[in-house]
C-alpha cells in the first residue's frame, strides 16, 4: 500500500506541476499580447541577445517588437508557400541589422519595392528566432491570425503601410 500511495502522490504532484507550468506559460503569453506604441530598439536587442544565449528548446517563441532605423538593404520580392513577400534589412543600432518580412498579398501598399536603402522606417511585427541565420520580424501587416493577435505595420519616411 505504501508504494501505491507514493505512486499516487507522484502522479498528483506531476499533474500539479503541469498545471502550474501551463499557468505560467499562459501568463507569459498574456504579457506579450501588446507592443510598445513607440520604437524600442533596446528591448529588441535585449530580446535578441536572450534568444541567442538561451537553450535550443526555448528559441522558437515569437515576440511582438517595435523597431526603427535606417534601411540598409532591400531584396527582391519572392513567392513563398504563403504568397508574395518583400524583404529589407534595418539597422537597429549596436552594429546589428534585422530582416523585415512583408506579406505583399496582405499589405495595403504600392508595388514592391516601396522601401529603399537609406529610408527611415518604424516596424511593428512578430520577432521570430529559429537560429542565428534564421531570424527576423514578420507579420508586419494589419492582419492577425489564430497564433498572432497583434496587427503590424511599416512606416516608411512617415507613410504607413499595413
Amino acid at each position: 500500500m505504501s508504494a501505491r500511495r507514493t505512486l499516487l502522490r507522484s502522479l498528483c504532484a506531476g499533474a500539479m506541476m503541469v498545471t502550474t507550468s501551463q499557468l505560467v506559460a499562459s501568463n507569459a503569453a498574456l504579457a506579450w499580447d501588446s507592443v510598445s506604441p513607440n520604437c524600442d530598439n533596446r528591448r529588441f536587442l535585449e530580446d535578441q541577445a536572450r534568444f541567442e544565449n538561451e537553450e535550443r528548446h526555448t528559441r522558437h517563441a515569437d515576440l511582438p517588437e517595435h523597431v526603427c532605423g535606417r534601411v540598409i538593404a532591400v531584396s527582391r520580392a519572392r513567392r513563398t508557400r504563403s504568397g508574395w513577400h518583400g524583404y529589407f534589412y534595418v539597422d537597429v543600432g549596436s552594429d546589428i541589422s534585422i530582416r523585415i518580412v512583408s506579406d505583399l498579398d496582405q499589405m495595403n501598399a504600392p508595388q514592391w519595392p516601396w522601401v529603399a536603402k537609406g529610408d527611415q522606417v518604424d516596424v511593428v511585427g512578430r520577432y521570430y528566432f529559429d537560429n542565428l541565420r534564421s531570424q527576423g520580424i514578420d507579420w508586419t501587416h494589419h492582419g492577425t491570425g489564430r497564433n498572432w493577435r497583434i496587427p503590424g505595420y511599416v512606416i516608411v519616411n512617415g507613410r504607413q503601410y499595413q
